[in-house]
């Protein structure tokens, strides 16, 4: 995957060796390992009612759109931590698992999985009312019931993209990060034409990928996390 694809500007040639290795220096406010599945999306929650006024108010609310975009939220968030969950339980095969990575554009990773298979960059698409279809019209998209298609494809594959280059970046050797599209759904899930780069997985075959091989050491995977858990490595890109 090439990061000029996305914008980013090639940088220096790093550095050889980790530049950094560990959390004993991060400050609190730096750190994102304590990060929940979801955390970004609790504080956009966090501003609106659970329950509309009735009335005028109400249906003004409807008209912008306002009760959707609550009730889509609280979707995307139960799946990012249903997600997330699934994820946690690598974590005693040797895994770090990361949450809720900021990227440019207010936009955010879901989740970073650290483990001897490689590095993933996880993207997660949740529909509870009904099947998704993953590649639906096309190779980029992803419907939710009859709503028109979302390119969630593409955002997996940039945002795994972004992870390493920041990475790359940070730890001063090159890191490789594939990115995973994790459906949350109490339906089925229907394909079209997929991608070959990118892993489409539910959230229940997700301990599918501590069986594609052993590419990291143990000590390579603690100095990748301990990169990618610091705020700073994700600034600037």
């Amino acid at each position: 995957m090439d990061p000029s694809e996305w914008g980013i500007e090639p940088g220096p040639e790093p550095d050889p060796g980790p530049r950094r290795d560990g959390p004993l220096w991060l400050h609190p406010d730096d750190d994102l390992a304590p990060n929940r599945p979801g955390e970004t999306l609790y504080g956009l929650l966090a501003d609106r009612p659970d329950r509309p006024d009735r009335g005028v108010g109400r249906l003004a609310r409807a008209l912008l759109g306002r009760e959707r975009d609550t009730a889509d939220l609280r979707e995307r968030l139960a799946g990012e931590r249903s997600a997330g969950a699934a994820l946690d339980r690598l974590a005693g095969a040797g895994w770090e698992i990361l949450h809720s990575l900021p990227l440019p554009g207010a936009a955010t990773l879901s989740h970073l999985a650290i483990g001897p298979a490689g590095v993933f960059g996880c993207h997660t698409v949740a529909h509870a009312r009904g099947p998704l279809r993953v590649g639906d019209p096309d190779e980029e998209q992803v419907r939710t019931g009859t709503r028109r298609g979302e390119p969630h494809l593409r955002y997996c594959r940039r945002g795994a993209a972004l992870a390493a280059h920041a990475l790359t970046r940070g730890c001063g050797f090159p890191v490789t990060v594939s990115p995973v599209l994790i459906c949350v759904t109490a339906g089925r899930v229907a394909y079209g034409t997929v991608p070959g780069d990118v892993r489409v997985l539910r959230e229940h075959q997700l301990e599918g990928l501590t069986r594609y091989g052993a590419l990291l050491a143990p000590d390579r995977i603690r100095a990748i996390h301990g990169v990618a858990r610091d705020r700073r490595t994700w600034r600037g890109l």
